[in-house]
């Protein structure tokens, strides 16, 4: 338990207070399901950039990459890297066209709903197998959310990790389910900022404790010179694998739901370019930063922290060395970190079940207050089943993270670009592309990872340790383009044949 924790908790309550506030305020505001999906696609620049790239970075980001960069050096580059690229790919090859394509198709929601009219599939089967796979991965990928605000209240307050987790999930369920999309976008930017200013904070305090940047860099070289290798972790070779491991992260924005969702609420394409310069500007700042509070955490911490604890080397940085008052601030940082992607992750999996499954299959003439209010009781039965399921007190954020993003990175990312870019994409392929990439992602540990347990030297086991996003987003592209490129002569043969002549 962390000492003098009054002037802490009062900061985390005002955080968290504030964050109630705007979700009363956006309760106000929300009439429909429409605004409690997107907000009536009212987002301008600076709430669309903060909103997407606050709720990309979750508690991974203050929990996570630290806890990498403390446990295998730097080495952790490689995945700082790739989310650098991939998200100015993403901000650069997708947002626009998918908000335009999006409101173009009958306004579309939700990416089920886009998919559907996208490749007209009066089946409604891409509907259904699409919102089945964002409920999947995102109740492992809400479920990292609650660990993290678990390791946050069991490090400030000494409460039991099961009991921790429950209160620090408490305030993110509350805003979600009344204020929907609008209080979760607009509590982004106060948690963006609030993020960017903690993670900054504690690397330059990181960095003065070591003595300067040239001594921190010599001073690590001192404790293990491996710790500067990129090519290598704990000791021993990273090896190609673990390179394309950690540079594949960046493969999985194109397919993220909840990030998309923002693409989509912005006000207008031309809104988009100024959004993706401040997101870079963001991204490029915080990733340094929390790299940086890993490494120099191994030289400013008395003990060596182990496991699970190494994900905990900001918030030990941040009350062992900062005033009360300022440690409050940064542990606001993670709780905003947890809350901005959790929260929309939580939104996003309640649209796809009121939208795709309630009203797409069985009630189509639901009204607006009826699917509203179904929107937050599925909001409810999500975070109930992310909580089980994050209740092993050995979980680690990261490797929950890890699996839920390569999950919808591989079923989606293809299809997504395919579908804005390959006018020849078909129903077929991107049901194709979807169920492969999906299950890939599923399968791929399992089927290998016996051969990287019992043989890691071998072929089999070298690719059993490669990042699963890495051939589920592969094979998924593969198979959208070989099975558009067999159906969509079938499709064009049916155009002609019903033609009047």
């Amino acid at each position: 338990m962390i000492s003098n924790t009054d002037a802490i908790v009062a900061a985390m309550i005002l955080y968290m207070g504030i964050c109630l506030i705007l979700g009363f305020i956006a309760y106000r505001r929300t009439f429909n399901l429409g605004d409690f999906i997107l907000g009536g696609r009212s987002l301008n620049s600076f709430v669309t950039a903060f909103s997407a790239q606050a709720t990309d970075m979750s508690g991974w980001l203050l929990m996570g990459l630290p806890g990498l960069a403390y446990a295998s050096g730097f080495d952790s580059v490689w995945m700082a890297l790739g989310l650098t690229v991939g998200t100015y790919l993403n901000w650069k090859l997708v947002a626009a066209r998918l908000r335009t394509r999006t409101e173009q198709l009958d306004n579309s929601l939700t990416l089920p709903d886009y998919f559907e009219r996208r490749f007209e599939d009066r089946t409604r089967l891409l509907r259904t197998l699409t919102a089945t796979f964002i409920l999947v991965f995102f109740v492992f990928y809400t479920s990292s959310g609650f660990v993290a605000a678990g390791r946050l209240f069991e490090a400030l307050f000494g409460m039991p990790y099961v009991e921790a987790m429950f209160w620090g999930s408490i305030v993110m369920l509350a805003y979600t389910f009344f204020g929907g999309f609008l209080a979760v976008s607009w509590s982004d930017v106060l948690q963006g900022t609030l993020m960017i200013f903690a993670l900054v904070l504690v690397a330059v305090l990181g960095i003065a404790l070591a003595g300067g940047a040239g001594e921190t860099w010599a001073r690590i070289e001192a404790l293990d010179p491996s710790l500067l290798d990129p090519f290598a972790v704990e000791g021993t070779s990273l090896g190609w694998i673990g390179v394309i491991s950690l540079l594949g992260w960046g493969l999985g924005y194109a397919g993220q739901p909840h990030i998309l969702a923002r693409f989509m609420a912005a006000q207008s394409a031309g809104h988009i370019t100024l959004a993706r310069r401040i997101a870079m500007a963001w991204v490029i700042t915080v990733l340094a930063a929390a790299v940086i509070v890993g490494l120099t955490g191994l030289l400013a911490l008395p003990e060596r922290l182990e496991g699970p604890d190494r994900e905990t080397v900001f918030i030990r940085m941040a009350t062992d060395f900062f005033p009360p008052a300022i440690a409050g601030i940064c542990l606001a940082g993670v709780m905003a970190a947890i809350m901005s992607t959790a929260s929309a992750q939580l939104l996003v999996a309640s649209s796809a079940f009121v939208q795709d499954f309630y009203r797409g299959l069985f009630r189509r003439d639901a009204g607006g207050r009826e699917l509203l209010w179904i929107g937050r009781f599925a909001v409810l039965v999500i975070a109930v089943l992310a909580f089980l399921l994050g209740l092993d007190p050995e979980s680690k954020v990261l490797d929950l993270v890890s699996w839920a993003w390569a999950g919808f990175g591989a079923a989606f990312g293809p299809a997504i670009i395919l579908s804005l870019y390959w006018e020849r994409t078909t129903r077929t392929g991107a049901l194709a592309g979807i169920l492969v990439g999906g299950l890939t992602v599923i399968l791929w540990k399992q089927g290998l990872g016996s051969f990287a347990a019992r043989d890691p030297q071998s072929l089999l086991g070298q690719l059993g340790q490669l990042y699963e996003l890495v051939p589920g987003f592969i094979l998924s592209w593969v198979a959208i383009w070989v099975v558009s490129l067999f159906t969509a002569p079938v499709r064009e043969a049916v155009s002609l044949q019903r033609s009047p002549r």
